[in-house]
């Protein structure tokens, strides 16, 4: 899993750093409320472990930034010294996934973000996509950008639900048309022709172009879509 720590007490965050990178997890950390949201915002995470009394801004509002505004749902585990029934229920209404009173087990954290991945992965499939603006049930196949209804192809829905499952993060040509038409294109006029009616469809409803191409590389769709 990919974790990201945002945590300000130093010891805690390095001890909880080398204690999940020696597990076989890609870690990174923040010591504020600006850094980690901007990371969480910017980057992809499997699972976010959170203190609430972070400096510049707290966990709360941090939680209430990327859940409202943002409609990022990246599991996240709190990780706080406030222990009252109350303190919890305020971190779950805020957004929360989970749940862990100071001092914890090291073990303990570790077994609950796994648990976390295994839920929100094994939910994937029925949740609605949300990506900023853009959103797409996987189930009506219904796609709304800036609050319009798109009307979509068939390949071409396929392409943006294939982008949406990892908003942020790049897929190359080869897994996007062996995921879509079950195997290789044999030119690339294929792909392109089907990605330039989706971006023209998607930018026809007001929004601006989700799509970003790293040639030679693939592509991929914008982590915090207008």
């Amino acid at each position: 899993m990919r974790i990201l720590i945002i945590e300000d007490d130093t010891t805690i965050a390095a001890n909880l750093y080398d204690f999940l990178q020696n597990l076989g997890h890609v870690v990174d950390a923040a010591a504020d409320g600006h850094s980690g949201l901007h990371l969480a915002l910017n980057e992809t995470f499997d699972a976010i472990v959170l203190d609430l009394g972070l400096p510049g801004m707290s966990g709360l509002t941090l939680m209430q930034k990327l859940r409202q505004e943002s409609y990022i749902e990246t599991p996240i585990l709190i990780l706080s010294a406030r222990d009252t029934l109350e303190d919890k229920l305020e971190g779950f209404n805020h957004g929360a996934d989970d749940y862990l009173v100071k001092p914890y087990s090291l073990k303990e954290v570790a077994a609950r973000l796994i648990a976390l991945h295994k839920r929100s992965t094994g939910r994937i499939t029925n949740r609605t996509l949300q990506v900023g603006t853009l959103s797409l049930d996987p189930k009506t196949k219904a796609v709304y950008y800036v609050g319009e209804l798109v009307r979509l192809p068939p390949k071409c829905l396929g392409i943006l639900e294939l982008l949406m499952r990892e908003p942020g993060q790049v897929v190359s040509r080869a897994d996007i048309e062996h995921a879509v038409w079950g195997e290789a294109q044999e030119t690339s006029d294929t792909l392109r022709s089907h990605l330039h009616m989706l971006r023209r469809t998607l930018t026809a409803m007001g929004g601006q172009d989700p799509i970003e191409t790293l040639p030679g590389i693939g592509y991929r769709l914008l982590a915090h879509a207008p």
